[in-house]
């Protein structure tokens, strides 16, 4: 920045993640109480059974492959994963029929995967391209939040670049860039008033259209949970955290998780045609009607007192409108010719 000036918020955020030696994720195991964030996987063991449970469903209705390719796309350290199989070996023809494939590209989270997964045979790429050929059920479990995102100001009627540079101290500070010429926003994003801020995630929109077009080609469906909105709006959610705090966005870039909101309208934009889309419902309705509350007390029934308070507490956690349960969402992608998937139905 000092030698060639400030550069878009996409920019700085793709860098304090992702820089192969300074970013965020390439380094270090973020997740838990000993990390900055925790993630539903990590709140209980029944987010990922019913995941599994999910999985084994919809595998059901297309037909009960003797291969498919099951993937998650940001596995975190493996977590869900591991439960999802647990879950899977109840039914021995899926859990037989798995080809099991991690996209990650941390280090050290791929490192935290194999200590999980040790034993089990798991594939792990860089890229969703590298996935072989074939039928897939694919994860992404707050991956789409990570992904670096675009902020627009609008100034006088036109809509500008928000961009980062360096103000008189040195310091990182947000700057007006140059106008962005019929920029791609929902129209009530378009109609906000002078001041607004609007956010775009074309990494997103491109990665939810290439996954839409393999399930087209190749059969399947994907599951995508995260915290959004279901309709495009205006705002700024550009947000960082740091030992479960939040932590000014700008102050120390690589130090902490940065993350925005998903706008699942422009995912389901970009993914309809090629695929159905289904959904958005919300993580505790989808939980609920997979059975959440059912598998809650069946795990109780062997469980110490202290166990059976922690498993309370944690699908309280997932369900509770007032923690995961309506900030997270749920979307599925499939494709055409299946049934609406389990859990998302209207």
């Amino acid at each position: 920045m000092a030698r060639t000036g400030p550069i878009p918020v996409a920019e700085f955020m793709s860098a304090a993640l992702a820089d192969p030696e300074h970013g965020y994720y390439m380094g270090r195991d973020p997740f838990g109480t000993g990390g900055d964030f925790t993630t539903a996987p990590e709140v209980s063991q029944m987010f990922g059974e019913l995941i599994g449970l999910w999985c084994a469903l919809v595998w059901q209705s297309m037909g009960s492959p003797e291969r498919i390719i099951l993937a998650e796309i940001g596995p975190g350290r493996g977590t869900l994963m591991l439960d999802l199989l647990r879950a899977a070996a109840a039914l021995p023809p899926f859990a037989d029929s798995l080809d099991v494939h991690l996209i990650e590209t941390s280090p050290a989270l791929r490192n935290r995967q194999a200590q999980t997964l040790a034993g089990k045979p798991v594939t792990w790429h860089e890229r969703f391209e590298d996935l072989p050929d074939g039928p897939l059920l694919l994860v992404a479990n707050e991956l789409f939040d990570a992904l670096p995102i675009r902020q627009l100001e609008k100034i006088a009627g036109q809509w500008h670049e928000r961009m980062v540079g360096l103000d008189d101290k040195g310091d990182f500070a947000f700057v007006t860039g140059p106008v962005v010429a019929g920029p791609p926003l929902a129209p009530a994003a378009l109609a906000a008033e002078d001041g607004a801020l609007a956010e775009l995630c074309p990494q997103g929109r491109e990665l939810a259209a290439r996954i839409a077009r393999r399930l087209a080609d190749q059969g399947g469906a994907a599951l995508i949970i995260d915290y959004g909105y279901g309709k495009s709006a205006s705002g700024d959610t550009l947000q960082a955290l740091k030992g479960h705090r939040y932590h000014p966005v700008l102050s120390a870039p690589g130090t902490a998780d940065l993350t925005a909101h998903v706008d699942f309208q422009a995912l389901a934009e970009a993914a309809l045609g090629p695929a159905k889309v289904h959904g958005p419902v919300s993580q505790g309705r989808f939980l609920m009607r997979l059975g959440l509350e059912e598998r809650a007390l069946m795990l109780m029934k062997g469980a110490t007192h202290d166990q059976a308070a922690e498993l309370a507490r944690g699908a309280r956690r997932l369900i509770d409108p007032g923690e995961m349960g309506t900030l997270f969402q749920v979307m599925a992608f499939s494709h055409p010719l299946l049934p609406t998937p389990p859990g998302l139905e209207p």
